[in-house]
């Protein structure tokens, strides 16, 4: 029998789309470059760029140009979200690619104790004040402690996309604690998707003991995958199209999007995937950054501001109008901010560092950027958080954003250099100025 071809988007939906895409994305570039010009990440911008055309003020100052721009239809909302969900993937499995997995064995027991005490100290001050705030905040559909666990993943995570870009733009990418910090976040992003995976699968199959133990046993059997399996046929992969740049960036893709589709067939997140295939492309001798640099001036020039100008829509400043609602939301910064710095500088400390050298990590590690609006966005799509609650943490991203250069910069003025780093500079065609942090200024290439 004949089966009926499914009836291709009308004209109409196709339309709202393209002018969705052309709006977002031309804000999304330009409040990028003004945000740049400010010492700001461009992330703030990006997602500053969603606030503008979404409810916190388009959607009020002009309802029926939202409301046409914006259709409350979720077919056509959903399209949008699903360019954003490419674009997450691709982004979340390139940074997992550029982890220099062999730093990490070297100077890996420093910040393996930097980032414990930068995960656990967060982690359990986001969870204890996540229980009373459940009250305020919590939508009610996903329990008290699932909302607890998730805000204590969203305290406790760090984002390398943008501490990567701020080292980069400092020109501290070269400096040991610049080096200590990558690493340390590193740590903290892995655990961040191994623990967003398990509190999306409780939030979806409930807190029952046999759920928690099978998601482990997933996630073990993910890793198990991945060493056993995974690695050998990604090399295998690679080797077969080496001779064609334009293949490798297909291959990549494929392997990226294929492991998050396979961690979500297994209830864990998508994202978790993407970021562990990441790790082993990066890992293979067969690959090298070059092969993905189109593929990455796509993703970070095109698709990532449009994620996060979409990830701004759902931003609604209204409703810190709420006397309670504010006092929550600051409260959670201040949790934030406190706890991952006490964490880093606790750690670095332990590990003998100097006191400016462990407020430079901490200030460093605190940056949340694009991983807390993952997080986001995730909690949002799983009912953990609703528009109130998605709201103040993406505020967390970008208020820790902000605060990472300014004082970054304080810090490292009293840090010496060593001659180990004045060694890495020049090895990057690069001379030491000891009047100024900032050696060579740069176009930003990363988020």
């Amino acid at each position: 029998m004949l089966v009926a071809p499914v009836p291709s988007i009308d004209s109409h939906s196709l339309l709202i789309f393209l002018l969705q895409v052309c709006t977002l994305l031309f804000l999304a570039i330009v409040m990028g470059r003004l945000a740049g010009r400010v010492g700001m990440p461009p992330i703030v911008g990006e997602l500053t760029a969603g606030v503008l055309v979404g409810p916190s003020l388009m959607g009020w100052l002009a309802p029926g140009l939202s409301g046409w721009l914006l259709p409350a239809d979720p077919a056509q909302t959903h399209m949008l979200d699903a360019v954003g969900q490419i674009a997450v993937l691709l982004l979340v499995g390139l940074t997992g690619a550029e982890v220099d997995l062999g730093m990490m064995r070297r100077r890996g027991r420093t910040a393996v104790q930097i980032s414990l005490s930068g995960l656990i100290i967060p982690l359990g001050l986001g969870i204890a004040v996540g229980y009373p705030l459940a009250g305020i905040l919590s939508p009610g559909g996903s329990g008290t402690t699932v909302f607890a666990l998730f805000l204590g993943v969203a305290m406790c995570v760090s984002a390398i996309p943008v501490i990567a870009k701020t080292l980069m733009d400092m020109n501290l990418i070269h400096r040991n604690v610049g080096q200590l910090m990558l690493i340390a976040g590193m740590i903290d992003d892995a655990f961040g998707w191994f623990m967003l995976s398990i509190v999306s699968a409780m939030a979806v199959g409930g807190l029952g003991g046999a759920d928690i133990a099978l998601t482990l046993v997933r996630m073990l059997l993910v890793l198990l995958v991945a060493v056993l399996i995974g690695r050998p046929l990604i090399r295998t992969a690679l080797r077969w199209h080496t001779g064609s740049p334009e293949r490798v960036v297909a291959m990549v893709s494929v392997l990226i999007l294929l492991a998050a589709a396979g961690t979500q067939s297994l209830e864990l997140e998508a994202v978790f995937g993407a970021f562990l295939c990441g790790l082993l492309i990066g890992s293979s001798k067969e690959f090298t950054p070059e092969h993905t640099s189109s593929l990455r001036t796509v993703v970070v020039g095109v698709l990532a501001p449009l994620f996060f100008a979409t990830a701004g829509l759902r931003v609604d400043l209204r409703a810190l109008a709420r006397l309670e609602v504010l006092a929550a939301a600051l409260a959670v910064l201040v949790v934030a901010v406190v706890g991952k710095f006490a964490g880093a500088y606790i750690g670095a400390r332990l590990s003998r560092m100097s006191k400016w050298e462990a407020l430079a990590l901490g200030a460093g590690m605190n940056a949340r950027g694009v991983i807390e609006v993952i997080v986001a966005m995730v909690g949002l799509r799983l009912g953990i958080l609703d528009t109130t609650t998605y709201t103040i943490v993406v505020l967390v991203a970008v208020a820790t954003s902000v605060m990472a250069p300014p004082l970054l910069r304080v810090a490292m003025r009293r840090v010496e250099h060593t001659e180990e780093e004045q060694l890495r500079l020049r090895s990057r065609g690069e001379e030491w100025n000891e009047n100024s942090l900032v050696v060579e200024v740069r176009e930003p290439k990363g988020l």
